[in-house]
């Protein structure tokens, strides 16, 4: 196949210079192994059970549950929050826990439930893990995104990178799940209800959040993991998945500027505000994180200085 074929969209320049520019200094930047109170990076979570609660008297799960049985991280991850639903024991709802750890966010599609980490496994089997995770539920998001363009009358070259995209996806959770088995681990299940049709409005908030924002970024995190995890396995198989997502993070960009003339002044006014919260969400989510020394050495993760690096190269592009 030749790279004309592969090339199915423009390539965004200044998203490309500004990966690049970011790259180029990676060898530059303090490492910042140690995890102290002043150290961390990172995007995402992870979740654990926190056991089961009493069903309200109306039989509803707790809108607040209790997160006393949250199990106890090693510090410094954080419990971010915990939520209840329904149990299939009479009576009690599961409870859901959530923690900040350093995590790819890529595109996450609507209705996504957070997925239980796997007990198996260290930490960067855990990491691994959740990562297949989220490029398993992006081949669903990716195939949702090529139907709703073709039915808004997209360009062809659009729908075309989007199934392209999903494929990607698909070869990106297996070298994923590879890495989490090799470190004892095993991918959850992704957990995901079926999608309704939505508007062009609809479908375009959430390309510009899930691919203009947080995909934007893995990009560069990946991209990052590429050059500076010390696991010559992890370089290799990030230096693949982060060119890959170079890609997915241009047809963002790309249905955006198709998406203009689609829409009206107001609708453009809200897609910017939605992408600008987006940002902001993440930046504050990058100053929250801090993860274990062995993600950042072995993995590559970025520490908090790099990610805030990381974050003002995307700042500038989204602006």
């Amino acid at each position: 196949m030749s790279r004309q074929t592969l090339d199915v969209i423009p390539k965004h320049r200044l998203l490309r210079r500004t990966l690049y520019g970011l790259l180029l200094a990676a060898p530059l930047l303090p490492v910042g192994l140690a995890c102290g109170n002043d150290e961390g990076c990172g995007f995402g979570s992870t979740t654990l059970s926190g056991g089961t609660v009493p069903l309200n008297p109306d039989g509803t799960a707790p809108a607040q549950p209790s997160c006393g049985g949250c199990p106890e991280q090693p510090d410094p991850i954080p419990l971010l929050s915990c939520t209840a639903r329904k149990s299939e024991t009479p009576g009690r709802a599961d409870v859901t826990c959530s923690y900040m750890t350093c995590m790819n966010d890529g595109r996450r599609p609507e209705g996504l439930r957070e997925a239980l980490a796997s007990r198996s496994g260290d930490a960067l089997g855990a990491l691994f893990a959740h990562a297949a995770w989220l490029e398993a539920a992006s081949v669903p998001a990716f195939l949702r995104l090529a139907d709703e363009l073709k039915a808004h009358g997209a360009p062809e070259s659009l729908v075309r990178a989007a199934r392209r995209s999903a494929g990607d996806e698909v070869r990106h959770t297996r070298a994923m799940q590879a890495l989490a088995r090799r470190h004892g681990a095993t991918m959850p299940d992704v957990d995901l209800p079926p999608f309704e049709s939505r508007s062009l409005e609809e479908m375009l908030l959430e390309n510009a959040v899930e691919g203009c924002v947080r995909e934007t970024f893995g990009a560069f995190v990946a991209g990052w993991q590429s050059r500076t995890a010390q696991d010559p396995e992890v370089r290799g198989t990030l230096r693949t998945i982060a060119r890959d997502e170079v890609r997915h993070a241009e047809l963002a960009w790309a249905v955006e500027a198709w998406a203009q003339e689609q829409l009206t002044p107001a609708q453009r006014e809200r897609l910017l505000q939605a992408r600008q919260d987006a940002l902001r969400m993440l930046g504050e989510e990058v100053e929250g994180q801090r993860l274990p020394e062995q993600l950042i050495r072995e993995a590559g993760m970025p520490s908090r200085d790099q990610a805030r690096t990381l974050f003002q190269g995307l700042s500038t592009l989204v602006a």
